[in-house]
């Protein structure tokens, strides 16, 4: 009788908000075991319950810090001795026009958008490379692929990350390790709906209208959407970017 394979590991950097929680009950109920950061309260029960083994590393929100990257991955090896695949998210969004704008604006950007995601995929990447193996999805921003309007600052330092995933993505793909980007806009969540002013029920319609598909997208989609890069089902496909954002891009 042949053993039954090992459950894969999965690591998400934040599962505090946004696509995290979500993110992580669906790799739980696929067969994953999991190291998470920033667990929202509760969401372990879930995941042990869904069958999970679950490693969970505090204060990983700011990922700028090269630190909170290496002690998930140092975390993950410890615990389960590999890392199948890692997701994170990260940045802030700055609006304004750019004859507003200040040095300060640009470094504050750069450094959520563009340094966190390079120390995300420092620390994981050299793993999966020495295991020949693994999947890596960093979450940009569809903002990133066209001129955005009140955000230009924002959506050059988008575009930068995800052009550093695709870079990355071609010099590892020798090593069976896949890095792609979801870039993702018109999101109903705090971050956003405070950036973009639709907590205002007469905002939220006039951004509502300017989607093709004339709504905001979920979470709870947003992370079905992603499963195909992260829970090892779909193996040949990397370096590649794909805009959620309800048809803008």
């Amino acid at each position: 009788m042949s053993n039954p394979a090992p459950r894969r590991v999965a690591l998400i950097a934040d599962t505090g908000f946004y696509v995290g929680p979500p993110i992580a009950r669906l790799l739980a109920a696929r067969g994953h075991d999991l190291v998470v950061g920033n667990p929202a309260e509760g969401l372990v029960d879930e995941l042990v319950a869904l069958g999970a083994e679950v490693e969970v590393v505090p204060d990983t929100r700011d990922l700028s810090d090269p630190t909170v990257s290496q002690r998930l991955v140092q975390a993950a090896l410890t615990r389960f001795g590999r890392i199948d695949s890692a997701t994170a998210f990260s940045g802030r969004v700055v609006t304004g026009r750019f004859l507003d704008s200040t040095l300060d604006d640009l470094r504050s950007v750069e450094r959520g958008c563009l340094e966190a995601p390079y120390h995300f995929l420092r620390a994981v990447v050299p793993a999966m490379v020495q295991q020949e193996d693994g999947q890596v999805l960093v979450l940009t921003s569809a903002a990133g692929a066209k001129p955005t309007p009140n955000a230009p600052l924002y959506s050059a330092a988008r575009a930068g990350a995800t052009m550093l995933v695709k870079n990355v993505a071609a010099e590892v793909a020798r090593h069976g390790v896949q890095v792609n980007a979801v870039g993702t806009n018109f999101m109903d969540f705090p971050e956003f709906r405070r950036a973009a002013g639709a907590d205002d029920p007469q905002v939220r319609a006039a951004i509502e209208a300017a989607v093709p598909l004339r709504r905001l997208g979920t979470v709870e989609e947003c992370a079905a959407f992603c499963m195909p890069f992260i829970d090892g089902s779909s193996r040949f496909t990397t370096g590649q970017f794909v805009a959620y954002a309800g048809g803008w891009v």
